[in-house]
């Protein structure tokens, strides 16, 4: 089957983003469905997977061209849980020791709520809820990794170097969750002055959570070790495993999200860069034994896994800017937000 080549990347995940967003925007504001017995904005979710399925077929991808891939399905779940999980025992440790050093001892509490900016006060603990809870995450994670790892990546990088791409991705799926803090100002939940803030610092927040599944699809050349992070993240932290004070339920929850992505994040790229690297260094050494041994290669370094090398390049000459803002701009929203729930601007 020829690809259809007919299409600009860049047009294709611009309309494609802004019909998703337009979706989103209707659910959140008309529909709202999370008000309903449902408790989830899962529908505009579920238009977004008929969406990329639609667009896969018209462009003749399929889905295993976007990181769907039968082969590393169980393993590639397994390494993105277990990455999930040990860096939320760190930052819930984290959030339970904030608590206890200031007089306030919190304990874990294991309910089904829905996520919410200023905090969910619905407690389910069926078993039915547990269930709805996976599964409408699954529906979540799987459009969401679908469509800005699996197709913006993989359709941007036909034009644009991996690391580009994968920036443009993570921008768009930042703007993806103003969303929510839009919403809450409307509602009367927020301030204007703190949905500034809240929506900067979740729009930073959801861009490094962007970039790093974004990696972990390069080096695993699937979306399932990204999928698997992103559903404990969703699942686990937000919607299960609460942090329960005596003021209340998870008041300091983006604490722990963010602590628990910035240290996930860390060791993704360190990884990445580290294969990156091992890429290069492989690279240099069969080019020096290909010239002592009399080889024409010279013409072969600027094809294939050289490419890779270019990247590299790229990586250590301009994206550790990049990440050094990006890494700066999260601690000044940690203050912010810290800021703004102390002064109470949330309230």
């Amino acid at each position: 089957m020829e690809r259809n080549t007919k299409y600009k990347p860049d047009h294709l995940c611009i309309a494609i983003f802004t019909l998703c967003l337009s979706v989103r925007f209707v659910e959140y504001f008309l529909i709202e469905t999370d008000k309903t017995a449902i408790g989830e904005n899962v529908l505009h979710k579920v238009v977004g997977i008929v969406i990329l399925a639609l667009v896969l077929k018209r462009v003749n991808l399929s889905w295993s061209d976007i990181g769907f891939q039968r082969n590393g399905f169980a393993s590639g779940i397994l390494k993105g849980l277990l990455l999930g999980s040990v860096c939320f025992i760190i930052s819930y440790g984290l959030e339970l020791a904030i608590f206890l050093l200031q007089g306030n001892p919190a304990h874990l509490e294991l309910y089904i709520s829905s996520f919410s900016l200023t905090g969910s006060q619905i407690k389910n603990t069926d078993f039915v809820f547990l269930l709805l809870c996976v599964l409408f995450n699954i529906i979540n994670v799987w459009m969401e990794e679908g469509v800005f790892r699996g197709l913006f990546i993989r359709t941007l990088s036909e034009t644009k170097p991996f690391m580009q791409a994968n920036f443009i991705a993570a921008f768009l799926f930042g703007i993806w969750h103003m969303v929510m803090p839009i919403r809450s100002y409307i509602n009367g939940e927020m301030s204007f002055a703190a949905m500034l803030l809240m929506g900067i610092g979740y729009m930073i927040l959801a861009g490094i959570m962007g970039i790093k599944w974004g990696l972990l699809y390069s080096i695993t050349g699937n979306l399932w070790a990204g999928l698997g992070d992103h559903l404990f993240n969703n699942t686990v932290a937000a919607n299960m495993l609460h942090v329960v004070s005596l003021n209340g339920a998870d008041e300091l929850q983006i604490v722990r999200i963010l602590a628990a992505q910035m240290i996930s994040f860390a060791v993704v790229l360190a990884i990445h860069t580290d294969r990156t690297t091992n890429v290069r260094s492989g690279i240099t050494a069969r080019t020096e034994a290909e010239i002592d041994n009399g080889k024409e290669v010279e013409g072969q370094r600027r094809k294939g896994s050289l490419n890779d090398l270019k990247e590299l390049v790229k990586l250590m000459k301009e994206h550790p800017i990049i990440i050094v803002v990006t890494l700066a701009a999260m601690v000044v929203g940690a203050i912010l937000g810290a800021a703004a729930f102390y002064q109470g601007w949330l309230g």
